[in-house]
């Protein structure tokens, strides 16, 4: 049985894994962090209670596995994320993964047997904040992320991310291995909204009918950093000064393509040397763009760099613009999609199908097996920030439908993969 004191108490202790030092707030499990670390272990040692064998493949996913009456069988994988933002929330994510566990704890508790096995996973670095990628171990699950990745992707203190896997202990130089070949009956995941619609609607669940992909660049500007009293206005070459122009194109671009709409967000500034009695000279940003269009989000992303180039231009400063990555938008399956409205339903949870405007774990499942989403409405809609809030009985709720789920999709006459 599905038990919300157990729930609230293991999201209680999620929340006391954080960084608080320098007067940090919220929560602060960046990836590969030690705070992130021993979230990961507790993680671990609660799938361990709940009769899960456990492997983890060179880049640290942790992969909780319950046998099946019919080992042959393609499994039924459920999962999440449990690194965060700098200063972010302690649902986003958790959720998800407790709500995992708990199901696997709830069917040994029951003596449930599954004919089909059931992979349950913590992927780890879902979270972009500290190498500019977004959900990087279930991309090297799919096999989307290479050896090379790991030496181009850096965070803010130079660090590659081949090097930060080597300081854990894990195998960089096996990363190929992680690629997860076997076929798959199905993939769910469950998350917090991260907006405001199932609030202000009053509804208690969002099933997920596609997931917008983010696009996003580097763009840096090569300016002069001069003295700023004795350089005039007219013979500067103010890095800053253009990076704003840009921040203002980004955001103009998105409000302009409505149908269907664009989001733009320019949410990183680095300027050198930074200080107040110097004209900035190398200025960067970083750009984000993200639509459930892939020709909306093409059109803005092009309208964005010709903006960039003509404003370089105009102020005689070269500039360099870095492409991250390009996510295509994933439409998730019609069958799960009516499957999971069904188990709502079942458990008497108002819902509503709607898509997701933030990027999830479940986006490098769908190309390959029938992947499903549950959202729970998150307080006034806030997300990556200390304020994140869910609440337990949303969280419970849908831990339920989660369960009728994986015990149906774990029969062996139950095949999505058809629908």
């Amino acid at each position: 049985m599905i038990s919300q004191e157990r729930l609230q108490a293991q999201i209680d202790h999620m929340d006391t894994i954080t960084t608080h030092a320098h007067g940090a707030k919220g929560i602060n499990r960046v990836a590969f962090t030690t705070t992130d670390w021993e979230g990961r272990h507790y993680l671990l040692s609660l799938m361990e209670e709940a009769g899960l064998e456990i492997r983890t493949d060179a880049f640290g996913n942790v992969i909780g596995h319950r046998r099946g009456l019919r080992e042959d069988l393609p499994a039924v994988m459920c999962g999440s994320h449990s690194d965060s933002v700098p200063e972010g929330g302690n649902y986003d994510g958790v959720c998800g993964i407790l709500g995992a566990i708990e199901v696997a704890r709830s069917m040994e508790e029951d003596h449930f047997r599954n004919e089909r096995p059931l992979e349950i996973v913590l992927f780890m670095c879902e979270e972009s904040s500290r190498f500019g990628c977004s959900t990087a171990g279930s991309k090297f699950m799919r096999g989307f992320l290479k050896q090379e990745d790991l030496y181009k992707y850096h965070d803010k203190w130079g660090n590659s991310m081949y090097e930060v896997l080597q300081s854990r202990g894990l195998r960089p130089d096996d990363i190929e291995t992680c690629h997860y070949t076997k076929p798959l009956a199905a993939y769910l995941e469950m998350h917090i909204e991260q907006g405001k619609v199932l609030e202000q609607e009053q509804l208690q669940m969002g099933v997920v009918t596609g997931i917008a992909a983010p696009t996003r660049l580097k763009v840096r500007f090569h300016g002069s950093a001069d003295h700023s009293g004795a350089t005039p206005m007219a013979m500067r070459q103010d890095g800053l000064c253009a990076a704003s122009e840009v921040i203002l194109a980004v955001e103009q671009a998105a409000k302009n393509q409505t149908d269907p709409p664009v989001v733009g967000t320019v949410g990183v500034i680095d300027v050198d040397p930074n200080a107040m009695n110097v004209v900035p000279g190398e200025t960067g940003i970083g750009i984000d763009i993200r639509s459930i269009s892939q020709q909306a989000k093409d059109d803005v992303l092009r309208q964005v760099i010709s903006q960039t180039h003509a404003i370089a231009a105009r102020r005689h400063i070269p500039v360099t613009v870095e492409p991250l990555y390009n996510d295509a938008p994933v439409p998730l399956h019609p069958a799960m999609i009516r499957f999971l409205s069904e188990c709502c339903e079942a458990e008497k949870a108002s819902f509503k199908q709607m898509p997701s405007g933030a990027g999830h774990d479940a986006m490098n499942w769908a190309s390959c097996t029938p992947t499903g989403m549950l959202f729970i409405p998150c307080r006034n809609g806030v997300s990556h920030a200390p304020e994140e809030y869910a609440d337990i009985g949303d969280i419970t709720r849908a831990v339920r439908v989660m369960e009728r789920v994986l015990r149906t999709l774990s029969r062996a006459d139950v095949d999505l993969t058809h629908c």
